[in-house]
Formats: C-alpha cells, structure tokens, sequence
C-alpha cells in the first residue's frame, strides 16, 4: 500500500487498524512534511491543488496522540498530543531562529535560509521555502504554502486550513511582501510578486477591487480569490448602498488593486540579504 493509502485505511476505520500501524503512517507522513517532499497543497497545470489524503494524516495524528508533557529548548513545559512535538531542528538545518519565544511544529518544512523572528508559529503540515523572513508575531498556519524570498512582516497572519480537509490552503507565491498586521484566510492564493500593504484582510467573503484592469475577484465555488502576480494591494471601503447603513453614511473594508509592481516598488520591497 502506498502512504496515501494507508492515511486513507486509517482515518476511514480507526478501530480497524491498530494502533501501532496507524501511527507508523503518521510518522511516514511527518517525515514527508519535514523533507518538503510531502505538501498539503501542489501546483499542477498553473493550478494549486489540495491533496485531502495529507490533512487527513494530519488530523489522524491528533486523534491517535495522547496528551504528554514536553520540554521546549529553554526548559519551559507546554502540554500536547504526543505526536505533535516541535521539529528537530540544528544547526545544520540553515534556519536562522532569532530568541525568544518562537514555535516551530514538528511535520512542516521549512528551507534553509529561512529567518525566523521571535515569538512567530509554523503550525504542522505548513511548508516555507528559501529565503522567506518570518517576522515578530507572525503566524504561518496549519498547511499554509509559503514560497521563497516573502516577507511575511510583523503581526501578519497566514491562516491555516486544516478541516474541511478538501479545502485548498492558503498559498502565499515566491517574492510576495506581506505587510504588518495583514490576514490572509480562507485559502486564498497571493500570486507571485504581489505587495500587499499593512492592514490588508483577504477573506472568502471580501472582493477585492483592482482599479487598475476594472476587475473585481471573489471567491466562488471551487475557486478561491486570488490575488494576481505583481498587485499592489491596499486597505479600501465600499459604500453601503441600502437600507441603514446607507441611511448612516457607513462603508465596509475591502481590499484595492491601485497598481502593478514597478521599479519603485521594486526598490521599496527589496529584501536585505545582510540579515538572512
């Protein structure tokens, strides 16, 4: 049986696999999302696809694991599954995690180069490529696809989809700029080069207009929003149109396309190679 097969035995009739078989398949799983040759999500044909079989190895090793005590590095308890311990991480993994307070998952790839600042969160089953930066109370969640050289800036959240286990993850492409105290959720996908400045909140249930081609982006079944290669996004509002909150002058948030990556953009979203 292929690992994919033995996940889907496992997670379909726990009761009839044993114990021992079930959690030999998860700890082929987690070692699969360690090397990054195992991701919960892959492009095919310019398309991101879900791999369902991956989540639903994730969440058997939440069933299986039982609640243990675990030391992190600096002597400071924390309780969990016992399947779900922090990744082994040395020296020699090229992963520069700056002090304090950090958490990095076991079963989640992260590539070498990759900076970390403290206190952020890799949740399992995420995958973080080359030369990406990690900044202070970031969080890169369950799942989450995250590709090389992005700047994921403070306060920033990479949201992570774990159930429904057909559900794409949230994909973050190479050279993308999230600015501080971003939310990106709900699968959506930020193509490559795309800026999205401080504050921006993508959702399933927010368009985003882009005044630049006159287009407007949802999310629609079997299709998740995407934010296109080399956008400069921004916090925006709509006008509420009817009822009271027209009466009231009120508007929602939404996010704005106000121009394509240029070479003032360039300039402004360069990485420092210096601190990698």
């Amino acid at each position: 049986m292929t690992l994919a097969e033995r996940i889907e035995a496992a997670a379909a009739s726990p009761d009839a696999v044993p114990g021992a078989e079930a959690r030999a398949a998860f700890e082929d799983l987690k070692r699969g999302l360690n090397d990054g040759s195992i991701r919960a999500a892959e492009k095919e044909g310019g398309r991101w696809i879900a791999r369902p079989w991956v989540k639903r190895g994730i969440l058997l090793g939440f069933r299986i694991g039982a609640l243990s005590e675990t030391l992190a590095g600096s002597g400071f308890p924390f309780f969990d599954k016992d399947t779900m311990p922090l990744k082994a991480l040395t020296v020699g993994s090229g992963v520069r995690i700056v002090p304090g307070g950090t958490a990095v998952r076991d079963g989640c790839y992260v590539a070498r180069g990759v900076t970390i600042m403290p206190p952020a969160y890799v949740n399992i089953g995420a995958y973080v490529d080359e030369g990406t930066l990690i900044d202070s109370h970031a969080l890169v969640g369950s799942c989450a696809q995250v590709g090389r050289r992005v700047h994921i800036s403070a306060a920033a959240q990479i949201g992570g989809v774990i159930e429904p286990v057909g559900a794409l993850p949230v994909v973050i492409e190479d050279d993308v700029l999230v600015g501080g105290n971003c939310g990106i959720y709900e699968g959506a996908i930020v193509h490559e080069r795309a800026v999205l400045a401080s504050g921006v909140i993508l959702t399933g249930g927010t368009p985003v207009y882009d005044l630049v081609r006159g287009e407007e982006y949802r999310k629609a079944p079997g299709r998740p929003l995407e934010i296109p290669a080399g956008a400069v996004v921004v916090p925006g509002a709509r006008a509420i149109r009817e009822g009271k909150g027209k009466d009231w002058g009120l508007s929602l948030q939404t996010p704005v396309i106000v121009k394509y990556r240029d070479a003032k953009t360039d300039a402004s979203a360069a990485l420092e190679d210096a601190i990698r």
